[in-house]
């Protein structure tokens, strides 16, 4: 097992140097999904949740939860975000929406934490904005599915 990166010697929480670092491009993807009843999705899809628009709220919240993520995510660095974003489809057969986020940057870090984080946010926001019809929605299989560029090079989940 690799070393912690984020602890010092004295196992004490560090936000790492990653001042040496050469800078390059630097993209990743995340999935997550949530599951509801077949009449809560319906409701989602032809825009009969009272509080509004359930997709297009989560949408821009992930999106801009990739942009707070180090104010969220204890140790993490402030990006300058290239590109970050939100797909939602709506899966009959789960019955519920997938979530695909991603996040981009030309920097000396990784953006994983980024995606997910956006991933998580819209799928959080769907649950609030539908858990007045629904509070058995389950939220599950948030997960880092890609990554490329850095040091370590690319990662895609199989």
């Amino acid at each position: 097992m690799k070393d912690l990166s984020h602890l010092d010697d004295a196992g004490r929480a560090r936000m790492v140097d990653v001042g040496a670092k050469t800078e390059s491009a630097r993209t990743a993807r995340a999935e997550g999904s949530i599951k509801m009843s077949a009449e809560t999705l319906a409701a989602v899809e032809g825009s009969a949740i009272s509080k509004g628009d359930v997709i297009g709220a989560a949408r821009i919240a992930g999106i801009m939860a990739a942009k707070k993520t180090a104010e969220l995510i204890p140790l993490c660095h402030p990006l300058a975000l290239t590109d970050a974003g939100i797909e939602i489809e709506i899966d009959h057969a789960l019955p519920g929406l997938r979530v695909t986020g991603w996040a981009s940057t030309q920097g000396r870090t990784g953006v994983e934490m980024e995606a997910l984080t956006a991933v998580t946010v819209a799928l959080l926001t769907v649950y609030d904005m539908a858990k007045a019809v629904d509070r058995a929605m389950e939220i599950s299989g948030v997960r880092l599915i890609e990554k490329r560029g850095g040091k370590s090079g690319d990662w895609k989940r199989e």
